[in-house]
């Protein structure tokens, strides 16, 4: 069982990485780098709401 505070961790990761998220989409890149890059941090997001237990 994890810990709260590693919770919050991820939580914190996990908002963070929306946040990257939204970013690629707004950077001046082509379209298909914006995708990758927003597809790769919402990848990360769905990983630590799995194993930190967010919801």
């Amino acid at each position: 069982m994890y810990s709260k505070l590693a919770v919050i961790a991820s939580n914190t990761r996990a908002l963070a990485h929306r946040r990257m998220a939204l970013s690629a989409l707004r950077a001046n890149s082509s379209l298909s780098v914006r995708l990758k890059r927003y597809n790769a941090h919402m990848e990360q997001v769905r990983a630590l709401e799995t194993v930190g237990g967010a919801q």
